[in-house]
């Protein structure tokens, strides 16, 4: 004997159990954090891959490598890299291709005048900026050379909810923080919780 097919409008009780213990997508570890908040609020393991992840995308655009090559230079899978920072890439011809920019969130370190401040940016082109911020200011540093200050057009930065922040462009204050022992070059990405 054959069934008639049933037209179910709606899950039954059955359905809305079966599914509802189940993980969303979008939620928990795998959602990328959106502030610095929620970026801290999470275990240092985590904080570390995130750190880790959104650096890929900006060594694929510096140095014109593969996804599995930038992946592998920061000890990440490929599929690590997808799960956390998947925004940043398009897929064309079978591979991803970083996007020219992104909207991931980093927390980096600036001097400020009263020492290292962290600010969280969602915006790729902003992150280089205090990139190329930081190298003028080591060259500053090392070899006594303040053009390289002088060359960059901007003034200030806009972080992740949309505030500009002003960065210190006074010598005497870098100086002065750097032979205090402030400012290193270690890492600008932020701290961990």
């Amino acid at each position: 004997m054959r069934r008639k097919n049933r037209i179910r409008i709606g899950r039954t009780k059955r359905d809305k159990k079966r599914y509802s213990s189940r993980r969303q997508p979008g939620s928990g570890l795998n959602r990328p954090p959106r502030s610095a908040e929620e970026l801290f609020a999470r275990p240092r393991k985590f904080q570390d891959v995130w750190n880790r992840a959104v650096q890929v995308p900006a060594e694929m655009r510096a140095h014109g490598l593969s996804l599995p090559q930038a992946a592998r230079q920061f000890g990440l899978s490929t599929a690590t890299v997808l799960r956390l920072a998947l925004s940043a890439f398009r897929k064309s011809s079978g591979r991803y291709k970083v996007r020219p920019t992104d909207r991931l969130l980093r927390v980096l370190q600036i001097p400020s005048k009263l020492g290292l401040a962290e600010i969280a940016l969602k915006d790729s082109r902003e992150a280089s900026f205090v990139g190329a911020y930081w190298s003028a200011v080591e060259k500053l540093l090392v070899n006594g050379d303040a053009s390289a200050l002088l060359i960059l057009k901007r003034r200030t930065v806009k972080d992740a909810t949309g505030k500009r922040v002003k960065l210190l462009f006074d010598v005497d204050e870098l100086k002065r923080q750097a032979s205090a022992g402030v400012l290193h070059f270690e890492s600008i990405y932020g701290r961990r919780a």
